[in-house]
């Protein structure tokens, strides 16, 4: 597995990520992680690897835009000093233009997220060991839906920022449009965003698999 013994793995995000984790950092006892993918990475690591004494820290800020997470990134990233990050944003980016259509003030547009995200992905990635950007996705399988086409543009800037900085993608809209061959979205999320607990499995299988996770491994 690609996360080394004893790292510190920070993972931010928006609602997602969140799920109730506690403040002001989400770990510790009696659920401070949270209840999202977030806790079942971390369940599965101890699990499976624990030996491997990874430390996992939930971030997520429901409601949070990639413009909200530049704002607090030094306090709830840097200062944490983190050995690797994963970052999955640009769900409510996309969202408030469609929900909030006339509160333009709240939308961030595909520039901005462009240039937010890079910029925090060249600031960040000589300061940690790895480096993680997941997709922001939409459960919606109808790619001519106006808002999973937009989603589709905010991934795809994600791809290109991998790409062009050699970092690790995971591909969450890929990894429910896979699932959605075979169920209704409605079988795991009210509103095609957040997702009951099959839906962070999807999630925290994507990821795991991205970092090199055994699964034969468990059980030894």
């Amino acid at each position: 597995m690609l996360i080394q013994n004893n790292s510190k793995l920070v993972v931010i995000g928006d609602s997602i990520s969140d799920f109730e984790r506690a403040r002001p950092v989400g770990e510790g006892l009696f659920e401070a992680i949270g209840k999202s993918y977030i806790a079942l990475i971390d369940s599965f690591l101890k699990t499976t690897y624990p030996e491997s004494r990874i430390r996992v820290v939930n971030m997520g800020t429901s409601g949070d835009t990639v413009r909200d997470i530049k704002n607090r990134w030094n306090t709830d990233v840097l200062d944490l000093k983190p050995d690797w990050v994963a970052v999955l944003i640009g769900i409510n980016d996309v969202w408030r233009q469609f929900d909030s259509p006339l509160i333009t003030e709240s939308h961030v547009y595909l520039d901005e997220y462009e240039k937010t995200l890079n910029s925090l992905v060249k600031d960040t990635a000589p300061k940690v060991t790895g480096l993680v950007l997941m997709t922001p996705f939409f459960m919606e399988p109808n790619k001519q839906d106006p808002m999973r086409a937009k989603m589709d543009e905010y991934g795809d800037v994600v791809k290109k920022i991998v790409n062009q900085n050699h970092l690790i993608c995971v591909d969450l809209q890929a990894a429910f449009d896979s699932y959605l061959q075979h169920y209704y979205s409605a079988s795991i999320t009210w509103d095609r965003i957040h997702p009951n607990p099959v839906g962070h499995m999807i999630i925290a299988k994507a990821f795991l698999n991205s970092v090199g996770f055994e699964w034969n491994k468990m059980g030894e």
